[in-house]
């Protein structure tokens, strides 16, 4: 390429614009509102004719130095409108200038792995792929308001001032739309309004600026939507505004130092999980979608500063074994014990144990008494049938401990049963000579005391179906005096 007579007109104007990085328009830009991802790409570039065609091999040569470069000026290769045949290869490539394309058709996919370059951006073009993986660049990669009909490979790639793929729509030709696992970027990644079909892998990937997917729709469905194992990510995550998933969230394992918020709509009911986001550390974690998620949330062994959600959007299945958080907000502060039982595999005790300790925190002592009694209720229906039916008495007679007001009651209510009975019905005297007058407020008293006040139980003796009742208030005195003195010291907790 080092002689430009052998060029056409096109390729001869980029070649003489190239030293000062001037921009060569072969059509004049489309204008559009860009509401929808790619709307402004061409398609109808491979119809292009030989006035805005450019070989790739020219636009390789002079971004490895086939052209001098000018005095005093910047060189830099910037085209618009132009379709690009042959496919435009640095693989393991120094590129020291930018490369700048929008509104392009590329016949063939883009491969830049493992190259060093400078900021490389193809704006409202259209290309069958890209493949950067490993390369590093100095400056940002765009892909913004492009078509791409074919998978964005950039794993192990370094980008120092972004990742740009807002309003861009990709097809991916496997699995991933974007595959960029152990990705390294300085600055934001920025994947607003974009459209992918086909997952997008962020597994391992380190992004020092935030993730944004405002707007974004992700549609993999049945299969992972969003593989992001491990992330790490130093600022926010945003999936609002408009964000829509069809397939699986994973963020296993994710370190987020900052606000994850999610909210769109998410749906999945056909993978094990929609939303996948246990093992996290976050400092805020924000779950407000516009409707409630369609599938399996699991925030197992989550550790999150702050959990910000709404009952009107908690999923109707919720994993919360493990997870564990210094402060929740929302609506519903009474609701929570309904949160954490929405398992789908039953009971675990540990959510309604961080739910009742941050009752406490916050000044709560009674939700927290109700935490614990909520508790115990559905760890009853994992017993057996006798454990089963000592739960329930306990429950019934001080609500396991936490509710010592209920014995008072029932006994107030078995004292008034007794002396109304015993009183139509009065035992028979044993010692008719020795004995006082019959008192059956007394009687019914000494009959649920343990131990007896007033003298009464020994010196009369019941008959007939009293004597049943006798036995009754008897036995019913023993179960609830246990309960009181287990509700006014707390002692004995039932497990």
């Amino acid at each position: 390429m080092g002689r430009s007579s052998r060029l056409t007109d096109a390729e001869r104007e980029l070649w003489n614009a190239f030293p000062t990085g001037e921009a060569v328009e072969l059509a004049p830009p489309a204008i559009g509102p860009g509401c929808v991802a790619g709307q402004n790409a061409p398609t109808d570039g491979d119809t292009w004719g030989p006035e805005r065609t450019i070989r790739a091999s020219v636009i390789a040569g002079l971004l490895l130095g086939a052209r001098d470069a000018g005095a005093g000026s910047v060189p830099a290769v910037r085209l618009h409108g132009a379709r690009i045949t042959g496919q435009l290869v640095i693989r393991g490539g120094d590129v020291p200038y930018e490369l700048v394309l929008s509104g392009c058709h590329l016949d063939e996919p883009i491969d830049l792995a493992g190259s060093t370059t400078r900021t490389v951006r193809l704006t409202d073009c259209h290309l069958p792929g890209f493949s950067g993986g490993g390369m590093r660049t100095a400056g940002h990669l765009s892909l913004s308001g492009s078509i791409v009909e074919g998978t964005v490979r950039v794993a192990r790639a370094q980008f120092e001032s972004g990742l740009w793929l807002g309003g861009t729509k990709v097809t991916g030709d496997d699995d991933w739309a974007l595959y960029a696992n152990t990705m390294v970027v300085d600055s934001g990644t920025y994947l607003r309004n974009a459209d992918f079909t086909g997952g997008v892998n962020l597994v391992g990937s380190r992004l020092n600026g935030g993730l944004y997917m405002r707007g974004t729709t992700l549609r993999n469905p049945g299969k992972n939507a969003l593989f992001a194992d491990n992330m790490v990510v130093e600022d926010t995550v945003e999936c609002t505004d408009g964000f829509s998933a069809v397939g699986c969230l994973r963020l296993r394992g994710a370190r987020i130092n900052g606000t994850f918020t999610l909210g769109g709509t998410v749906q999945s009911p056909d993978t094990p999980y929609a939303l996948y986001a246990s093992h996290m550390d976050v400092r805020e974690l924000e779950l407000t979608p516009a409707a409630p998620v369609d599938g399996v949330v699991t925030l197992a062994h989550t550790r999150a500063g702050t959990v910000l959600d709404l009952p009107d959007t908690w999923p109707a299945k919720l994993r919360l074994n493990g997870l564990t958080y210094d402060r929740l907000r929302g609506g519903g502060v009474g609701r929570r014990i309904e949160w954490v039982s929405r398992d789908p595999e039953g009971f675990r005790p540990q959510p309604y144990e961080q739910l009742a300790a941050w009752y406490l925190r916050d000044g709560n002592d009674a939700l927290a008494r109700r935490t614990q009694l909520a508790k115990l209720r559905a760890r009853r229906q994992t017993h057996g049938q006798g454990q089963r039916v000592w739960g329930w008495l306990l429950d019934v007679t001080v609500g396991y401990g936490y509710r010592p007001w209920l014995a008072a009651i029932w006994f107030a209510l078995l004292l008034v049963a007794g002396t109304v009975a015993f009183g139509l019905n009065p035992p028979r005297p044993l010692k008719p000579a020795e004995s006082p007058v019959f008192d059956s407020f007394a009687y019914t008293f000494d009959l649920l005391l343990p131990i007896p006040a007033f003298g009464q139980r020994e010196l009369f003796d019941p008959a007939g179906w009293t004597q049943g009742l006798a036995y009754v208030l008897i036995v019913a005195g023993w179960i609830l005096a246990t309960a009181l003195v287990t509700g006014a010291t707390r002692v004995l907790r039932p497990s």
